[in-house]
């Protein structure tokens, strides 16, 4: 059975010494060292060896968080030099590698551009975006360009998760030993809040009303509020949107596993989205386990043969075959 990861990492020298110069720091450098650093870096032999060894056939790559969203106008070359160098690397490997557009979105004006450039000239399947962009939640008007043309290219938005501002952390969670806090505001469970509040925020903003084809792709099965719908789609009765909160996340939405290998939690999904709106993906290299993880986790999970192929690769291509390039 083919297996298709969306949302496999990597980074560059150049964009890592971006983020350094940038102003403010960005605390997620902490996570991107030693091994974790090295197998961010490799687009080469190595990268498709650990593919080999878990078992995935095609990793869709994107730039990892927080991407170019912290930076200012050199967002912009850097973007086109990433999504160039991700086209290079497709190339080079073809039947092993797909690419997320990385986006300046701190330039909003660009951010659609950039994401047509890349779709139609360079083969990219959508792009990744990492919810917030400085203070700017996902939902400011200045984004609604970049939906719009998702919306027409037919082109999904992967929301990836960002550490909340430094505001948040210091009040949410901060008061532990500094590298404790750094995982409560990440790992542990800022990014995942931080990323489903996003999609929240895009939903009740009247995005997909505006732009009805626009698909959003959310992480680590569903970024939490799966798992709080109960209680969500009470906001039904305060909204004026044209329909219930259940309905976009069934018509809008689909729903990536990020190496979280849980069936429970994919039942969970399933209640949710439906079989038509999971995708299989490990979150390499944060979640990289050797000895065939990847594989043995969909050839164990309780679905029919059918479903399963839908998890590992069909409903990704089904979603990305129906982008328009001309």
């Amino acid at each position: 059975m083919k297996l298709i990861a969306i949302e496999e990492h990597f980074l560059t020298g150049e964009i890592r010494e971006a983020w350094k110069k940038a102003a403010g720091n960005n605390p997620e450098e902490e996570l991107h060292l030693g091994e974790i650093e090295k197998m961010l870096d490799g687009l080469d032999e190595g990268r498709i060896q650990r593919m080999d060894e878990t078992g995935v056939n095609i990793q869709v790559l994107s730039l990892t968080s927080p991407s170019l969203h912290n930076l200012g106008p050199e967002a912009v070359p850097l973007a086109r030099k990433a999504n160039d160098l991700l086209a290079q690397t497709v190339n080079e490997k073809p039947g092993r590698f797909e690419g997320f557009a990385a986006l300046p979105m701190s330039q909003p004006t660009e951010a659609p551009v950039e994401l047509e450039r890349a779709v139609k000239k360079l083969g990219m399947k959508g792009a990744m975006v990492c919810g917030r962009t400085g203070e700017k939640n996902l939902d400011h008007r200045d984004f609604w360009p970049l939906f719009e043309a998702a919306d027409a290219l037919r082109a999904p938005l992967f929301i990836h998760p960002q550490i909340p501002q430094k505001a948040i952390r210091d009040i949410y969670y901060s008061g532990f030993d500094p590298m404790v806090n750094l995982a409560f505001s990440t790992f542990g469970l800022g990014w995942h809040y931080e990323a489903g509040i996003q999609f929240l925020r895009l939903l009740l903003s009247g995005v997909f009303d505006q732009f009805p084809n626009l698909q959003i792709i959310l992480g680590h099965w569903g970024e939490v509020i799966l798992f709080y719908t109960e209680r969500l789609k009470a906001l039904d009765r305060m909204s004026t949107l044209k329909r219930t909160l259940l309905d976009y996340m069934r018509q809008n939405l689909y729903i990536t596993a990020s190496g979280m290998f849980n069936a429970s939690y994919m039942q969970q999904s399933i209640e949710i989205v439906g079989t038509d709106r999971i995708i299989f993906s490990t979150d390499y290299p944060y979640q990289y386990r050797p000895g065939s993880t990847a594989r043995k986790f969909i050839e164990q999970v309780p679905l029919s043969e059918n479903d399963k192929e839908k998890f590992a690769h069909g409903n990704w291509e089904r979603l990305v075959g129906e982008i328009k390039i001309d």
